[in-house]
């Protein structure tokens, strides 16, 4: 009883205490919260700054344990406070593990390569990065046959000029590259043709399809398009099925920004034909080639099994097929409504573009999607989400993004001019196929 009693007069104690005691109590709770918060970063940044130290062992198991500590901390927050004077250096040292390191180091530093790009966002370090690695990541695509290594390369290939690419050259300049490991037959300097195992074929498919979400064309030529329409829709008989699926995503997002109208013009033939009545030279091979595209996805969408294994694969298939059917029939794009959290939002994706980049941005933050959804300006730009609730910023990233004269906020407004583009662009190239036209 005595216990009780004495808790009782501190209560007392406590209720008739002055402001000043409170505030004084509250003030010392707010200095304990942020002493604890300076000293887990500086822990964090300890302990990254070990890794990159590792970085310059000459052990491989090192640099491959030191890589790996990066790629987990940069997927799981939105480091770019650690990044504001270390992007060039992280970059060269990623660089160097990509040329000289073994198969599993280089698949480490091409994930990380492009976690740096979606870490800085757009701007001059993002073209930085992209320009330097792109062409040691190409010789990384052409030497060995490691699939993890060839999958984690195209990745990279796709995020660093997704990000970093300030025109349409430089887009199309790496989807030559990711096409070239499609067809190979498509190169310029054809050697012997090894078949790609489905895991990488898929990849590049996706790689390249996210990278043409951000094109309005595809240079001049109309062969370009009508090779790499008619080879995907060979890619739907495959029996693997993520190969089918990447390929039908491809697909959806070619008729959905009306780039298969390329197929109605040869060389030297122009628009104007089409407005004059006249049906231009490849027009007869354009139907056939929408109705044989027409029926594989009436098949695929309906596919009882047998032909790929897998049930959770097989009804993946069947779902996206089905989408893409409806789609083709009556020109509506699926529409995908994606909670990033109780307090931040719903994000929701309306068309095929929109959706292949959720899915590549997905795929490769892996669990740490819904962390950089929240904290991560570029991801915010791309897919135009404007949290309901911000998500805290240290002091030194607030100066960086609110100041209205700072390099950051300049390069995000171009950022943001660019992403605008491409909604356009996406916009007035809607296309849709219907049963006549088949």
């Amino acid at each position: 009883m005595g216990r009780k009693r004495e808790q009782r007069r501190n209560a007392d104690q406590l209720d008739t205490s002055d402001d000043d005691s409170l505030s004084s109590t509250s003030t010392t709770l707010s200095d304990l919260t942020l002493a604890h918060e300076t000293e887990r970063v500086s822990s964090q940044d300890f302990l990254l700054e070990k890794y990159l130290d590792a970085l310059y062992e000459k052990r491989g198991s090192a640099r491959e344990k030191a890589l790996a500590g990066l790629v987990d901390a940069f997927s799981a927050q939105v480091l770019l406070s650690f990044v504001e004077n270390k992007c060039i250096t992280l970059l060269h040292q990623y660089i160097n593990s990509v040329k000289k390191g073994s198969s599993k180091e280089a698949s480490l530093a091409s994930c990380a390569i492009g976690l740096l790009a979606i870490t800085v966002g757009a701007g001059d370090s993002a073209h930085e990065i992209m320009e330097e690695s792109i062409p040691p990541l190409s010789l990384a695509l052409k030497s060995g046959s490691d699939s993890q290594k060839k999958s984690s390369v195209l990745d990279c290939i796709a995020l660093v000029t997704f990000v970093g690419a300030i025109d349409a050259d430089e887009t199309e300049n790496a989807m030559k590259i990711i096409w070239e490991t499609i067809h190979p037959k498509s190169g310029s300097n054809v050697g012997p043709v090894t078949k790609l195992p489905p895991v990488v074929l898929a990849a590049a498919i996706s790689a390249w399809s996210f990278l043409l979400t951000t094109m309005n064309g595809w240079g001049n030529s109309s062969d370009n398009w009508q090779e790499s329409v008619s080879f995907l829709s060979t890619l739907l008989e495959r029996d693997d099925r993520s190969v089918r699926i990447a390929a039908g995503e491809a697909i959806a997002l070619i008729f959905e920004i009306g780039r298969l109208d390329k197929f109605s013009r040869q060389e030297g033939e122009t628009e104007s034909s089409d407005r004059e009545g006249s049906k231009p030279r490849g027009f007869a091979y354009v139907v056939s080639l929408k109705g044989k595209i027409l029926n594989q996805v009436r098949d695929l969408s309906v596919e009882a099994g047998g032909k790929g294994t897998g049930k959770k694969d097989l009804n993946l298939q069947r779902d996206l097929f089905q989408d893409i059917l409806a789609f083709l029939e009556t020109g509506e794009p699926p529409e995908i409504s994606l909670r990033i959290s109780n307090k931040l939002g719903v994000l929701r994706v309306t068309t095929w573009a929109q959706s292949l980049q959720l899915n590549f941005v997905k795929r490769f933050l892996a669990s740490g999607f819904l962390k950089h959804m929240q904290d991560n300006e570029l991801l915010h730009d791309v897919f135009n989400f404007t949290p309901e609730k911000k998500g805290t910023l240290s002091a030194k990233e607030k100066r960086m993004y609110m100041s209205p004269n700072s390099v950051v906020n300049k390069e995000r407004t171009q950022i943001r001019n660019k992403y605008r583009a491409w909604a356009q662009d996406r916009n007035h190239g809607h296309y849709s196929v219907n049963a006549e036209d088949a």
